[in-house]
Formats: structure tokens, sequence, C-alpha cells
């Protein structure tokens, strides 16, 4: 069988205790995962040498990820104790995780994308600055000085098995020279360890890369023992951190569209924005809206959204027409349509999407479960449902005056306002509740490659101090 071992400092390493990966829909197993303690996590990171992408120029590293992004879409990589084709990568992802063969490819593109055009995000992140002076650590931008070390010496990850695309966000801090300790997602290792060989094979060090699947204890251990690092998962998961300033917090994302006065009466024509700013990717993405606001039209806006979704069907993962992923655990899928269920008892909210449909969103096949597209009509925007976010399709309309959208919204990591409305607009701008704000006919979805998607990793992993030469006599 597929061995998947842990990477200490780059090199295999196969543990006594391990996990059996299985198919979600067969119950097959598919592979066995190493599985590392807290004190190895412990000892290997202190004992990582945060120095060894020093020697590279951040252009060096910026063109073998060039390479990699070409590596990772076509070479033949090593995968433990066998090699793995782009071809074995989709079909043993979509395998774990439940996700249909489109997305996992289409996320693998997203992937490919972020290393090919990392120069363009790291722009970004450093606001434009000469490269030169991350690698001297100081140097001159538009006529001032700037110096710069790195606080994040050790970056470490957690990261999700709910979408691979996730994975882009840490990539960055390669080029950023921080060396890299990730904690697989548990029905997801494939993702960060193809990158890692992809990396690998483009010319970067082995030394600079963990990876450590482990369980509970071991990834808040991670979190403990790195400088700096990034969480995903549920509320549940990062609250815990929310406080902490090291860990860069990638929970629930809130993600809503709004419509403006101006634009209200002409909602049908922003339909397909909509619906797909909802269904994309599954719905499984915190940049998926899971809510509707609009100061009138909502019912109607709900009873359209959800013609659209009653007639999703239920399909295998690689059928070509598959947009929503199996659940291998089905508690989950059946906790979550639950907790719909139990809010709806709560008066002022219709799920119009199984009313049309005829039947309950959640759809049990053998071993595993779905969740089908869902939209709920709330008459109160203090209803439970109107700030409820889940892994598959779900959200919820609700109707609020203009005025109070930027303050009634709530914490949110994007905003498409589709207005013209200035004032509108100047609100939503002020508001401090909005991560990244798309003003316009713009999906949720679609991300500025040249912006920081939540938090900036370049402030995460260094510090500006003040600096001053002595200039020549």
């Amino acid at each position: 069988m597929l061995h998947i071992p842990a990477l200490r400092f780059g090199k295999a390493y196969t543990s006594v205790g391990h996990t059996t990966l299985l198919h979600h829909a067969t119950g097959e197993p598919v592979a066995e995962v190493s599985q590392v303690n807290v004190g190895m996590i412990v000892r290997d990171v202190h004992r990582m040498d945060d120095t060894v992408l020093e020697s590279l120029t951040v252009r060096e590293i910026l063109s073998m990820a060039k390479k990699a992004a070409d590596l990772f879409m076509t070479g033949r990589l090593p995968c433990g104790n066998e090699t793995q084709s782009f071809d074995d990568y989709i079909r043993q992802i979509s395998a774990t995780t439940g996700m249909p063969v489109s997305y996992c490819r289409s996320n693998a593109d997203k992937i490919r994308r972020v290393l090919a055009d990392m120069d363009v995000i790291i722009a970004g992140l450093t606001r434009g600055f000469d490269l030169d002076i991350i690698d001297k650590g100081y140097g001159t931008h538009e006529g001032r000085s700037l110096s710069f070390f790195r606080e994040g010496r050790v970056f470490g990850a957690v990261l999700p098995s709910n979408s691979p695309g996730v994975h882009g966000l840490w990539l960055p801090a390669i080029a950023l020279k921080a060396p890299i300790v990730l904690k697989p997602g548990r029905e997801e290792p494939w993702t960060p360890l193809r990158i890692i060989e992809s990396l690998v094979a483009a010319g970067l060090p082995r030394e600079a890369f963990g990876f450590y699947p482990t369980d509970h204890a071991g990834a808040g251990e991670l979190l403990r023992s790195t400088n700096r690092s990034m969480l995903f998962g549920g509320s549940a998961t990062t609250d815990p951190w929310k406080h902490d300033p090291r860990v860069e917090i990638h929970g629930p994302g809130y993600s809503k569209i709004i419509l403006g006065d101006d634009l209200a009466d002409d909602w049908s024509r922003h339909l397909d924005l909509i619906a797909t700013s909802i269904a994309a990717n599954g719905g499984r993405s915190c940049i998926n809206a899971s809510a509707v606001w609009t100061p009138r039209h909502g019912q109607a806006i709900a009873e359209a959204l959800a013609k659209r979704f009653a007639d999703v069907e239920a399909l295998p993962v690689d059928d070509p027409n598959a947009s929503v992923a199996a659940f291998a655990n089905r508690a989950m899928a059946e906790s979550m349509s639950a907790v719909i269920d139990n809010d709806l008892r709560v008066n002022g909210a219709t799920d119009i999407t199984e009313q049309l449909r005829g039947s309950s969103r959640l759809v049990q096949h053998g071993r595993i479960a779905y969740l089908l597209p869902t939209a709920v009509w709330c008459e109160d925007r203090e209803h439970p449902l109107v700030n409820r976010e889940f892994l598959f399709p779900f959200a919820s309309v609700v109707e609020c005056p203009t005025a109070d959208m930027a303050d009634a919204i709530g914490p949110s990591l994007v905003v498409s306002a589709i207005t013209n409305d200035a004032a509108l607009r100047r609100s939503l701008m002020a508001s401090t509740n909005i991560d990244r704000l798309n003003v316009g006919a713009i999906p949720t979805w679609q991300l500025s490659w040249d912006q920081p998607h939540e938090g900036n990793l370049f402030e995460h992993l260094y510090r500006q101090r003040a600096f001053q030469t002595e200039s020549a006599a």
C-alpha cells in the first residue's frame, strides 16, 4: 500500500503510528500516513535551520516557483514510497476528500497560478518595493530608507481538508525566505506534499520543509513552537488562537453579496453572479457568499436562487456535472443539516429550496452523504440563520436598509457591493467589518493576486526597523 511519510528537515520519516486514508465512497484503503507526536514536532522545529533559504535571493526563489508551477501540473513526483503523476494526484485527492474531480482540477490550477505569479503576489504584499531590500535587509524606496528583519524565523501552517486551493495562501512564505513546517489536513496530505516535491524538484533545498501529519495536540504544539503561523478551521478550532498575534487566522468567512438601493430593483440581472458566489467550488471556500443583503425584493431573490439550486443532484465525484462534494463522514453532514433545521424552527425563516425540491437537502448514499445547495429567506436580520456558514452551498437572503448595512452585516471576509451609491460605498469603505471589498458586479470568489487575501503575510513575517546610514563624505 502507498505509505505517506512525515518529512523531517525534508527527509522521509516512517513512524510507528499511522492512520489509514479510506476512499470516501467505497471505504477501501487508499494510503497509510505516518503520524508524529508532540515531542518530535517541538524538537524538530527548534533544531530547524532558519537561515536555510538566506543563501538564495528572492528573485531566485521566484524563478524556482515558476518552474515548480509546471512541475506541479505535469511532473511525476515522489509521493511516499511511490511516484505520483498529476492524474494520480487528482484521483487520490478526490478519493479521500469526496471533492468532485472537476473541482480538484480547478483548484490545482489555482495553485499553479500562485506559483507561476508569485512575483505579482509578493509585489502586492510588499507594496512594490525593490526585493533586494529583503535580500540585503535594507535599501531605498521612493527616496526613503527602508529596513526589515524576519521575525518569523520558522513558519508553520495547520492546514484543512476542505479545498485544495487554500494551500496557495501559505506559499508566499517560501519566497519570503521562511522555512516551512506543515500539518496537513487528515484527508488531504496530497496537495501540500506535492507542492513541497514540486519546489524541491525546481531547486529549493529539502531542508526548508517539514511535513508533520499529527493529531489535534500536535497541531497546537506546531502553532506554539513556530515563530509565526497560519491556522485554518472552523470557529471551534480558530477561536482559542484569535488573540495570539503569532497566528494568522483563516476561519469562517461569512462573505456576502450586498445590493444597493440604486440597483436592488435590477437584482435579476445579477442573479448569475449571486448564485456562483454561493455555489462555486462546491460552496467549500471562505470566499463563498453565505448571505445576500438587499434593501428590498429579498423573498423574490431567495425564490430565484432556490429555483437554480433545486435541480442540483448528488452525483458521483467523477461525473463531469458533479457540483457538490460528498461527505465521507456522514455524521458531519447530518449535524450541519440538523443545525439548519433547528434554526428554521425559529419563526421568520423559510428553506425555499427544500420546498421546491420536495425532499431533504441531506442525501445519503451508502456510507456517504451530500448536502444540496440551500437558499433560505429570512424575514428578520437578527434570525440565527442570517449569520451561518457551512461546508456546502448555503446562503440566507435578508432585507436591510442600506444606511444600516455596514454596521449590521458583522465580520465579513469578502463583501461584493453591487451599487453605484456613493454614500453606501463610503460607509463600506469605512467599515472595520470587511477584509476584502469588491465594489461593483464582482463575484466574492474573484481574487486579485496583487493584494493580500486575509492579512498580509509579509507583515506577519517581517518587522520594519528604523534605519539610517552615514552618507559618504
